[in-house]
């Protein structure tokens, strides 16, 4: 196969880069979602939004200060004819056309780390608790392709032939700014939040693994929590939209995504949780661009799984502090145009301890 029609297949199977992903969230003291890391949607597959981001009490207000958050996540599965299809591109600097049609599969799996730092600010804005912060990932993406391609150079076809092909990625991803404000009343909490992506991370357009999505990108949204802690129920439900910009590399847009995160869970003790998890995500506006060779492509996942929580005290060179450790996982199912597995998260946050509630005076030195 010549040079141009190797590097237009390098540009088909673009479709499993993982990108990191950002949010916050809080159990009843400060717990930090995890900030994960992978993305499979819109262009060659791949989102800004990475699915089940924020999960239960997403939207309890965190404690005045300095929120950190260190989260492992891993992602591993596989796309099948439908982002294979979408490959389908034409070189447009040959005249005639070379044209290729790939069909096969595509594997990947990411690993990342991130490091998150989340400061809030102890007075009130607009009656609720104000919070902004940065997440930062490092990590390795791989990805490997099967695919059968054919083609034609003008009236003339040539093909099929069978080529396959793995690429991996290691190093840092964008930057995730988030600002966010919450507010509690009794046992309801309100949160409104807005984030976005700054692609500075480790992105080719030419590769099959990435680490950064290339392009910039804004999201957002809000939450519902319902907490009781006298009875240690608790749901919460986050949805958002996100605003894709172009990617230049490309000249390819991703339409407007939306997205539904949830979390419903029990507190057997005061320090320990169950519950499920789970995500709807939905492409609602075609692809576009001058680079935008495979049509509207809209892309659509669910997931659903268990989670687990421990809270427990941290003595740190600070003082006392609060330590939470979430694990949840997800199996995706019912997709399009996007692929389709299972993630794990491992989330340690630690945060500003919860306020001892006041002292009750003894009757007798409240009575008149």
């Amino acid at each position: 196969m010549n040079e141009p029609a190797q590097s237009t297949l390098r540009q088909a199977r673009r479709g499993c880069r993982h990108k990191v992903l950002f949010s916050a969230s809080a159990l009843a003291v400060a717990i930090g979602l995890a900030l994960p890391a992978d993305s499979r949607a819109d262009e060659g597959g791949v989102s800004f939004w990475v699915p089940g981001i924020y999960a239960s009490l997403a939207a309890v207000p965190l404690q005045p200060g300095w929120t950190v958050n260190e989260t492992y996540y891993h992602w591993q599965g596989q796309a099948g004819a439908d982002v294979a299809a979408a490959r389908e591109i034409t070189v447009g600097r040959f005249n005639p056309s070379v044209t290729l049609n790939l069909s096969g599969n595509l594997m990947a799996l990411a690993d990342i780390v991130f490091g998150t730092a989340i400061y809030t600010f102890e007075q009130p804005v607009l009656g609720g608790r104000a919070a902004v912060g940065l997440l930062a990932a490092y990590g390795r993406t791989d990805a490997s392709v099967n695919a059968t391609i054919s083609g034609t150079v003008g009236p003339f076809p040539f093909g099929p032939f069978v080529r396959s092909d793995s690429d991996a990625a290691i190093g840092f991803g964008d930057l995730y700014p988030q600002a966010s404000l919450r507010w509690n009343q009794g046992v309801d909490n309100y949160m409104l939040y807005v984030t976005g992506d700054i692609p500075v991370g480790l992105y080719s357009s030419s590769n099959l693994a990435n680490i950064g999505i290339g392009h910039g990108a804004i999201d957002a949204g809000g939450a519902y929590t319902y907490f009781n802690p006298q009875t240690g129920r608790e749901f919460s439900v986050t949805a958002g939209l996100t605003y894709n910009f172009l990617n230049t590399s490309t000249q390819y847009q991703n339409g407007i995504d939306a997205h539904v995160d949830w979390g419903l869970s029990q507190f057997l003790t005061k320090q320990f949780q169950i519950g499920t998890v789970g995500y709807i995500y939905q492409q609602i506006s075609c692809d576009s661009g001058s680079g935008d060779r495979v049509g509207c492509f809209e892309s659509r996942v669910l997931g659903i799984g268990p989670q687990v929580g421990f809270i427990f005290p941290m003595e740190t060179p600070f003082g006392i502090k609060q330590g939470y450790l979430n694990i949840r996982g997800y199996a995706e199912l019912d997709h399009q145009n996007r692929a389709q597995g299972f993630d794990v998260w491992v989330s340690l946050t630690i945060s500003p301890p919860t306020p001892a509630p006041p002292p009750v005076a003894a009757p007798s030195l409240i009575r008149k």
